[in-house]
Order: C-alpha cells, then structure tokens, then sequence
C-alpha cells in the first residue's frame, strides 16, 4: 500500500528538483546496479525507471551518451540490449563510492598532498586533470598547485593514471609546522573552498529530507517502489552536495558543520529504506541470465555497516 504522503513528496521534488537523465541513470548504476555485478537488461531497467519520470525515449537517448562517454558499454543477445559499467566507469564511481559511503576521518595530523602542474601539460589534458582533483576535493593553492588535506593516495594514483598525467606532474606530501587551527590555516582554507556555499547546499539537503525521514519513520508499512524512489532521489541529491566537498578534517571545518548533519541524515534514511528498496530493485531488473544476482559483500560496508537481509547470512 502506497503513502499518500510519501507519493506527494515524490511528486514535488521531481517537480522542484529536476534531473538530467545521464546523471541520475548514473546514480542508479552505481548505487544499485553495480553491487549486483553492474549489468541489466535495458528492457528491465526501463521499467525500474519509468516512476522516476524518465520514459524510454530518454533512457534509450541517455545510455547511448553514456556509451560514448565511457560510462556503459553495450552487449546485444538476441532481441534484448544489456547495459554494463565499463571498467573505466566502475573506477570512477570506486572514487564517488569512498567519498559517499564512507565518512571522512576524524583526526588530523597536518598531512597535505599536493600536486603541482608544469607549464608543459596545457589544454584539454590540464583541464581535464584540473577537473578531476577538483571533483576529488582539492583546491587551488596559486597557480598550477592544487592541495588537499588528508586525501586518499591510491585515489590521487587512479586520477592520474586515468588522465594520462602520472609522469607529467608532481605529486607530493607536506606536513604542517605551525598549529593545525592556526587563523592563517584557517584563512587558507576558506581561500580554496568555498565553505558558506557547501554549508547552504547541505542545509538544503537537510530541509529537502529530513520531512520524508519523519514520515517513513511514522509509517506502519512502506511500499518497496516508493522505498527504491525516495533512495535514489536521496543518494542522487546527496552525491551532488559531496561533488562540491573536499572533505576537510574535523581541525578545518566550522563548528557544527552541516555537512556532518547530513551525513547522518542520509545515513539514516538510507538505512530505512535500502532492504525494500532492494527487494524492488530484485522484482524489477533482470539480466541475460535471469534476475540480478545477490549484492556483493562490500554493499553491506556501507555507511558503517547495514543489516544483512536474512538470506545473506
């Protein structure tokens, strides 16, 4: 039985809060369809999609794009079309994955990776690779100098071998000599990142969901489509705060930093409405050799740790 409340709020955000089909049908592979071995028929995928108010037309458009970006590759059995990350693609939702799921860490001890950019690598390689350790939360020191506390070294690795760059940059570590809250440190970093924005995305966030966690919280029962739903708006709106988030240590963020707030936020809401939405996900989707096969173990590590469903036990 379906919420008539939880319908409404459905319906207002994808009326308030539209989204482009490549980016949210990206959100859905790697949320969902990647622990399940990352391949669906597009027939079933359609269908899985059709409430989010993406019609065939636009999903056929938007795998094709996705196709030419890298991000899907296609495989044709008989009549039937079967969508599938491309390795490439898989590697760049393992970075979106570590930033989204998992919490940044708690303690800080003044360790900087910075990497600096020569004259030589100029252009569409520059931007490209400017772009990505943007995404992955570095800022711009000066010119040609992008920094990030604390950052996952195997991920700065995967980033430059992707753009090609692992031997046209220089990668390096720094250590802090002065007091990690220093004012001058402080300064820096509201230099580099634009925190009061990221503050207000979060807050926006907070407002947008925290009414529907309220209200599933309340309800008796849930219904698995409007579980899959309220999930995906969740996880696609949460990854386009984190895209603008560096994920500073604790030591630089303001006090009672929003996007703390909604972390736990998403991790809760997350947490309610995943085993049903799975079990949509699962009645819905289908691959070549029949449904999708059960969620790989590291689906579960997920925001701390989810309850496993009884089957996986």
């Amino acid at each position: 039985m379906k919420s008539r409340h939880i319908s409404q709020w459905i319906k207002d955000f994808l009326d308030k809060h539209p989204s482009r089909a490549n980016s949210l049908i990206i959100t859905i592979y790697g949320d969902f369809i990647a622990p399940h071995g990352g391949t669906v028929w597009l027939g079933s995928f359609i269908r899985l999609v059709q409430a989010l108010g993406l019609n065939e037309r636009m999903v056929r458009t938007s795998v094709y794009r996705l196709s030419q970006e890298k991000w899907l590759v296609s495989e044709q059995l008989g009549r039937k079309s079967y969508y599938s990350l491309t390795t490439s693609g898989r590697r760049r939702f393992e970075h979106a994955y570590r930033r989204i799921y998992f919490a940044p860490q708690d303690t800080w001890a003044g360790e900087w990776q910075l990497v600096l950019i020569p004259g030589s690598l100029g252009g569409t390689p520059r931007d490209a690779l400017r772009k990505d350790l943007a995404w992955a939360g570095y800022g711009t020191l000066a010119s040609g100098i992008l920094a990030h506390p604390s950052a996952d070294t195997e991920a700065l690795l995967d980033i430059l071998q992707e753009n090609g760059a692992h031997d046209k940059v220089v990668a390096m570590k720094a250590q802090n000599i002065s007091a990690l809250t220093s004012k001058p440190l402080q300064e820096l970093v509201r230099e580099c990142w634009n925190l009061d924005t990221l503050a207000a995305r979060y807050h926006d966030f907070i407002e947008l969901f925290r009414p529907v966690l309220r209200t599933m919280r309340a309800a008796g029962t849930l219904d698995p489509e409007q579980c899959f739903m309220v999930q995906t708006l969740l996880m696609h709106d949460f990854r386009r705060a984190l895209l603008h988030d560096p994920q500073l240590p604790a030591q630089l963020l303001p006090a009672n930093w929003s996007g703390g707030i909604a972390r736990q936020l998403c991790h809760d809401l997350y947490s309610l409405t995943y085993p049903l939405a799975q079990q949509h996900l699962l009645s819905v989707c289908e691959t070549a050799n029949g449904p999708l096969p059960p969620a790989a173990p590291y689906f579960y590590e997920r925001f701390g740790g989810l309850k496993l469903p009884d089957t996986a036990r």
